[in-house]
């Protein structure tokens, strides 16, 4: 196999393979999160062709941003189950064919079925979950900085390809805006196909940064059922308060980021006069400043008490939000609110994962986590949906801007509800014998 080949190759000049499976994976997410966020731009040119409201669009991409979030703690099983790349492969298929069926598209519910339930799915079954499982089977050093990079690059990818596919839209329409997409995923699917392997055994190597000598223990058996596993653990993480709290912060986290700005910021400016691709651009340099803030946050959580880094990052991140009615729309005021909302854009997740993994234990962190997830995604739905609304109803965003910013400062407080692990007394020393 190739993958073989270039292990050794790579091997020969000290270079392990695990950095191709995160560049692979990179490729992937970016992609896939790309296929997210690109509904965004598609949003007026619908409604031109078609005629259908902003809250009928509004709908389906609020039910592929749930089903996005319900698929992560099965993501995790599946891939336990199935394995990385017969997983990612499927993911990307049933992504490639919903695209493609919706370019014949006429009614809204088939906008609602290709669009909300297939995409929704099919983005779904790797999400965040992907990225995690990588980083913990090939890495034991440099794992926070992998973790790091590839959480940063699934909200970097749904805003760095938006500028291109504004362009192309308003050039030649939203159809071959959606072609591109397609043929990235295409060239993303070839790589996993080529270089992706489950675990580093597969290629004969350790995990990056395990200089042990011992034989690796043999994976856990791979049998247990997807919906038993996951509907498990959600049975025994939600008798714990840190879970709702956690899960309550991440539903405002979904709301005030991917269903809101990322979905609405672009038909917004539009109400402003500010063209589609310079909104595009603007969510772009978002997504820039984001991927950088993200590693600096993997960074900070590594150090300091993650309950404070969250009240900091959505008190921010809400105050930043009601900044944004009064700033006029100017280009100075614009810059101001992507590079201080861009560095906040999904900084929440390290501290989030840590907290997950703290109180829940590492063995069923990603599964715990995919749960926490499914709630950041059933809030980008809401907010989705209900800032679409506002803007049929109310023919204006700002109602739904001033909400996502009081939630924030509501997910602030809140997350200080979270109380330090207590650590465990030392056991007391056994009475010698008489």
């Amino acid at each position: 196999m190739i993958s073989n080949w270039l292990a050794s190759s790579l091997a020969r000049r000290n270079i392990h393979y695990g950095w191709v499976m995160v560049g692979v994976t990179l490729l992937a997410a970016l992609i896939s999160a790309g296929t997210v966020g690109a509904p965004g731009v598609f949003i007026v040119p619908l409604q031109k062709e078609f005629g259908w409201s902003t809250a009928e669009i509004s709908s389906a991409l609020s039910i592929r941003f749930i089903l996005f979030g319900l698929m992560a703690p099965f993501a995790a099983a599946l891939l336990n189950r199935y394995g990385l790349r017969n997983v990612t492969l499927t993911a990307q298929l049933i992504v490639v064919c919903g695209l493609l069926a919706s370019l014949g598209m006429t009614q809204v519910w088939q906008l609602v079925l290709l669009w909300g339930v297939v995409i929704g799915i099919g983005t779904g079954m790797t999400a965040l979950v992907l990225g995690a499982t990588i980083a913990a089977r090939w890495f034991v050093a440099r794992r926070g900085l992998v973790v790091g990079i590839l959480t940063a690059s699934v909200a970097t990818g749904q805003l760095a390809f938006l500028p291109l596919l504004a362009t192309l839209t308003e050039r030649y329409g939203w159809r071959v805006a959606l072609g591109l997409v397609c043929v990235m995923l295409a060239v993303a699917a070839f790589a996993v196909l080529m270089v992706m392997c489950d675990r580093p055994s597969d290629v004969g190597l350790r995990p990056f940064g395990d200089a042990g000598t011992a034989p690796l223990p043999a994976p856990p058996p791979a049998n247990t059922p997807i919906m038993a596993a996951a509907l498990g653990t959600l049975r025994d993480s939600s008798k714990s308060s840190v879970f709702w709290i956690l899960f309550a912060t991440f539903f405002v986290c979904g709301a005030s980021t991917n269903g809101l700005v990322q979905v609405h910021l672009i038909p917004m400016c539009l109400d402003f006069g500010i063209p589609q691709v310079q909104a595009a651009s603007l969510l772009a340099a978002m997504g820039i400043f984001d991927f950088f803030g993200t590693i600096v946050s993997g960074w900070l959580s590594d150090r300091y008490d993650n309950r404070w880094l969250l009240f900091w990052y959505y008190g921010l991140r809400g105050l930043s939000l009601l900044f944004l009615p009064f700033s006029d729309f100017s280009f100075y005021g614009l810059s101001l609110f992507a590079m201080f909302y861009g560095l906040d854009w999904i900084a929440t997740v390290p501290p989030t994962v840590r907290l997950t993994a703290q109180r829940f234990g590492a063995e069923r962190a990603n599964l715990v986590f995919g749960w926490i997830f499914a709630g950041h995604q059933l809030g980008a739905g809401a907010a989705a949906f209900g800032a679409g609304l506002s803007r049929t109803v109310y023919q204006s965003y700002l109602p739904a801007f001033f909400i996502a910013g009081a939630l924030c400062v509501f997910a602030a407080l809140i997350a200080l509800a979270i109380t330090r692990p207590q650590p465990k007394p030392a056991a007391e020393p056994k009475p010698a014998a008489a």
